[in-house]
C-alpha cells in the first residue's frame, strides 16, 4: 500500500527519518533522565547555567546548533576529530549525525517534561523507602521512575516529534544526501526546489501529519495505560 503510493525516495525518506528519530530518542533517554532528576532533585553551584545549557537548542536558530555541532563533531572538529582518530567513528554527513542533531533539538522538550514529572513527585515517598533500608537506585527503580513513566511518555512523545520535524541542524551539520541524511523534512524542502516537485512535497507533508497523529494517539493510550496500572484511573 505504502509503496504504491510513495515513491522510492519517499520511502526512503520515511524510513530514514524514523530511523533517526527512534535511534536520537533512544540514545539520549538515560541522559534526559539523568539531568532531569538532578534539576529537579539536587542544589549545586551552576545548576542555572547547567539549566540554561540545557534550554539553548530551543532559543538558539538551528542553523546555529548546526553549525555548532559541525564544529565540534565533524571530522576536524574539537571532538570528532578525536572520536575519528581513536574510534574510526564520523558523524558529519551521514545518519548519525542526523541522529545527533535531532537528539540535541528535542533534548531541552524531554529533559523538561521529566524534570515536572519529578517535581511532581512527593519527595517524602522516596525518603520513606529510604528509612526502610531501600538504596539509593532501589529508591529510584521502585519508587521514582514508576511515578515518573506519564512523563517519560511525554518526553518521549516530544523529543521523537521534534527529531521527526528537524531541519536546520541537520542539513547545516550532515547536508542534504540521500538514503543518508535526506530525512522527511530535508526531502520536502528538496522536493520544493526542484521542478514539478509539488505533488511530491505534497505527498510528504500528509505523511508527516499522519506521523504526528499516530504517535499522539499513541502517546495518549500509553499515558492511559499507565495511569490505570499507577492510580487505578479508569
Amino acid at each position: 500500500m505504502m509503496g504504491s503510493w510513495l515513491t522510492p525516495l519517499e520511502t526512503e525518506a520515511l524510513l530514514l527519518s524514523l530511523k533517526v528519530a527512534l535511534w536520537a530518542v533512544l540514545v539520549s533517554t538515560p541522559f534526559a533522565i539523568g539531568f532531569a532528576w538532578l534539576l529537579a532533585r539536587k542544589e549545586f553551584w551552576g545548576k542555572t547555567a547547567l539549566n540554561g545549557l540545557i534550554h539553548l537548542p530551543l532559543f538558539l536558530p538551528p542553523v546555529v546548533v548546526g553549525y555548532v555541532l559541525l564544529v565540534m563533531f565533524g571530522r576536524n572538529g574539537v571532538i570528532g576529530a578525536g572520536l575519528y582518530d581513536l574510534f574510526g567513528v564520523t558523524l558529519a554527513f551521514n545518519w548519525k549525525g542526523a541522529a545527533v542533531a535531532a537528539g540535541v533539538m528535542g533534548f531541552p522538550l524531554f529533559v523538561r517534561a521529566l524534570r515536572l514529572s519529578i517535581e511532581a513527585i512527593d519527595p517524602r515517598v522516596e525518603t520513606a523507602a529510604r528509612t526502610l533500608g531501600a538504596s539509593p537506585f532501589e529508591t529510584f527503580r521502585r519508587i521514582t521512575f514508576p511515578l515518573l513513566l506519564p512523563g517519560l511518555v511525554t518526553g518521549l512523545l516530544l523529543a521523537f516529534a521534534r527529531a521527526l520535524g528537524e531541519f536546520g541542524a541537520t542539513i547545516t551539520f550532515v547536508a542534504n544526501i540521500p538514503g543518508q541524511t535526506r530525512t522527511l523534512p530535508v526531502a520536502i524542502y528538496t522536493a520544493l526546489q526542484s521542478p514539478g516537485g509539488d505533488d511530491m512535497a505534497l505527498r510528504m507533508v500528509v505523511l508527516s501529519v499522519l506521523l504526528a497523529i499516530a504517535a499522539l494517539a499513541a502517546s495518549e493510550v500509553a499515558t492511559k495505560m499507565i495511569r490505570k496500572r499507577i492510580y487505578g484511573e479508569p
